[in-house]
């Protein structure tokens, strides 16, 4: 089944690095070289069903957009339950001045927070994009209420300022959030060791080390796919270029790993070792279907903002290996998207698991018969087009005072099919729900599976099956193209849940 931040030192606000809650301990990489573990980041918890913390954007030391959390430039993991209040404040402490730039000016520096993922409402003070926006020096407040049937798995939070979000989460702000659960679903996973591994880009276009940096993580020379383009990126795992993940022989852990890329693809693959798939966009297989509680694959294809959440096996003792992106063609008119070594594998000693993971309750699941939808005529349809001046969704730019492209009673599933006419992959995104996949290019898939995020190919299209279903749902919410530089210049529309 194959379906379709920068790496700085980490800082405090005042320029001294600091290490955040991990140990550096020296592994050696397949270059024989020493690296330093993978980093661990804060995480944030609850009490009494109410998680609370501030954060802020800011200008870090080189210039560049930043989360702040307790005083360090490392976004946090929050960590939720089905049930709770996640109250959030957020100070844009940006300059007035941007010091970069941003893709549709004027610059303003505004900014603002999306659940990506979470079945929560499009409405102030929870996930509205649209009408909470904060210009430097101002203060917004969320109230996000997580639904008690919230799916468990791994979401994650990011800016979305129309014009400037591609700016900010290219600079790395974004962070994982952890709805807890997931092992209603699959029990095991209490006694695994769990590592949340965030993969953000480095923009190396104007690095005078760029050609050390892609031998770094390994690049090939040559060519990958149609793209004609140098190579401009390369990624980070917790902030670091290639650090090491250290793994007992024959050791089980559980991965949770997010795309957190402004507009680069991964096609995740261990070395020499299956990845035995429990949750795919914060989605836990066994939710719709509980006879199948996990998958195993060689490699999976995430999206920016694509979340995949695996166990692995540790590789037998003396085997070098590594955690990798493979080559993805993007296209005649896409961006490179070449193979490249994200993690080196290492030995290392068997550590106890966190009870964090502990669930109480049974699984939820959520059965949907939509068999009778998927031969019937799309309900609607979206095709993304591109020229020299934009990006399109049926024709329309996004404009934040128009009326929205449809309007939906919500109570129901419904049948949409995405088409792409353009010579690039770009990936579709709607806020507030999930949706099943089931045909590529007019032909069904194998293996059908519910997703936030999903990829159209080149001059092709795909069909989904919406959930509308959630009467949480109801107001103005979004969707759109995740390639966020495409966003920023058109590719989203307004959608009016009723």
């Amino acid at each position: 089944m194959n379906f379709q931040g920068s790496q700085r030192a980490v800082r405090g606000l005042f320029g001294l690095s600091i290490i955040i809650g991990s140990v550096w301990a020296l592994g050696i990489s397949q270059a024989g070289a020493q690296v330093v573990t993978v980093p661990t980041v804060p995480e944030v918890r609850g009490k009494g069903h109410v998680v609370t913390l501030k954060l802020s954007a800011v200008s870090d030391p080189d210039g560049h957009d930043a989360f702040a959390y307790n005083g360090q430039t490392v976004p946090p993991v929050i960590r939720v339950k089905p049930g709770d209040e996640l109250k959030i404040e957020y100070v844009n402490s940006l300059p007035a001045i941007p010091s970069e730039p941003c893709d549709v000016p004027p610059c303003m520096n505004m900014s603002n927070l999306h659940f990506h993922g979470l079945h929560v409402s499009p409405r102030s003070p929870q996930d509205d994009v649209l009408n909470m926006m904060a210009m430097p020096g101002e203060t917004l407040n969320y109230t996000v209420n997580i639904p008690l049937d919230q799916p468990s798995g791994l979401y994650w939070y990011h800016p979305h300022p129309h014009g400037e979000s591609h700016r900010q989460v290219l600079d790395g702000m974004s962070g994982a959030i952890v709805v807890e659960g997931i092992d209603r679903y699959v029990p095991e996973v209490r006694k695994l060791r769990e590592r949340v591994l965030v993969i953000r880009e480095r923009d190396i276009e104007h690095d005078k080390d760029a050609g050390q940096l892609l031998k770094r993580v390994s690049t090939p020379e040559g060519r990958c796919g149609s793209s004609t383009e140098a190579v401009e990126r390369i990624f980070t795992v917790n902030g670091a270029v290639r650090p090491a993940l250290d793994i007992a022989p024959g050791e089980r852990q559980f991965w949770r790993i997010l795309n957190a890329a402004s507009d680069r693809y991964l096609d995740v693959q261990m070395d020499g070792q299956p990845l035995e798939v429990i949750a795919l966009d914060g989605m836990p297989l066994a939710f719709h279907d509980p006879n199948r509680p996990r998958q195993f694959l060689d490699h999976f294809l995430l999206p920016p903002a694509g979340r995949i959440e695996a166990i692995v096996t540790g590789p037998s003792r003396g085997e070098r290996t590594s955690l990798r992106t493979r080559c993805v063609d993007t296209g005649p008119d896409g961006d490179p998207n070449p193979e490249m070594v994200l993690a080196d594998i290492i030995p290392g000693r068997q550590i106890p698991a966190s009870t964090s993971l502990k669930a109480t309750g049974r699984p939820v699941h959520k059965i949907a018969h939509v068999d009778h939808l998927e031969n019937s005529a799309p309900d609607f349809v979206a095709t993304f087009t591109e020229d020299k001046n934009g990006f399109y969704i049926n024709g329309r730019k996004f404009d934040a005072h128009s009326e929205p492209m449809l309007r939906v009673k919500v109570g129901s599933y419904h049948h949409w099919r995405i088409v792409n006419a353009t010579r690039e992959l770009h990936p579709f995104h709607i806020h507030q729900v999930h949706f099943l996949f089931y045909a590529q290019n007019g032909s069904k898939v194998t293996d059908p599976v519910w997703l936030d995020t999903v990829n159209v190919p080149v001059d092709g299209s795909i069909d989904l099956i919406m959930d509308f279903t959630d009467p949480i749902i109801r107001g103005m919410s979004l969707f759109h193209c995740h390639l966020l530089n495409h966003e920023d210049k058109g590719m989203m529309a307004k959608i009016l849940f009723q």
